[in-house]
């Protein structure tokens, strides 16, 4: 019986522990560059991990590596972003993705 209740227990708090650790990735453009910042859903900075820049078309346009404040920077100039990007985290078991319009770019260089 302790074991049933244990296991029932265990299945039950599993979805919330593996919930807890979701990756959050947010990009914003200031018309130089896109700052990209990793978290965890805790609130903790991702302390290493892997940036890919796509643009548009899901060609590769750079890689980077995160720093240690869970954060990279992309100059514009350095990737083709006519149709967006696409920037990809990856941390070795967590990744997630946030996508930057062509729109976005725009409005915060102005055109």
């Amino acid at each position: 019986m302790i074991r049933a209740v244990g296991l029932t227990t265990l299945l039950a708090v599993a979805p919330v522990a593996a919930a807890a650790h979701q990756l959050v990735v947010f990009a914003s453009v200031d018309c130089q560059a896109v700052t990209v910042e990793a978290k965890f859903s805790n609130g903790k900075p991702a302390q290493q991990g892997e940036v890919r820049v796509l643009d548009g078309e899901n060609s590769l346009q750079t890689t980077l590596q995160l720093s240690g404040d869970g954060t990279a920077r992309v100059p514009l100039a350095s990737v083709n972003h006519a149709t967006g990007l696409v920037i990809e985290v990856d941390t070795g078991g967590h990744d997630n993705y946030w996508i930057v319009t062509p729109e976005d770019i725009a409005r915060k260089c102005g055109s």
